[in-house]
């Protein structure tokens, strides 16, 4: 299920997401890249969309037509904890 990139709410979406369409709870832009499952922090200009055109504010509703609705958010804190964690362990002192 979708689910706001600020919030966590969960969203019901049906059809097309607008670019005034608002979280329901916290009121931020649902049509942005941190909404869209080609959003990727690790990627060339945060898209994994080859030929989008670059968008600076990811948080800002946006006119990409290449937008669709992530099903579930990546957790990126996380995934920069398990990575720090990775590396911890790696560089460990063995007693």
């Amino acid at each position: 299920m979708p689910a706001c990139y600020a919030c966590g709410a969960p969203l019901k979406v049906d059809g097309i997401v607008g670019r005034r369409d608002t979280c329901p709870q916290c009121s931020r832009d649902l049509r942005c890249c941190k909404n869209c499952e080609f959003y990727d922090a690790n990627s060339y200009n945060e898209c994994r969309e080859p030929v989008a055109e670059r968008v600076v504010d990811k948080q800002a509703a946006n006119f990409c037509s290449f937008f669709r609705m992530a099903e579930e958010r990546l957790k990126e804190a996380s995934r920069a904890d398990d990575s720090k964690k990775k590396l911890d362990e790696l560089f460990k002192k063995k007693s």
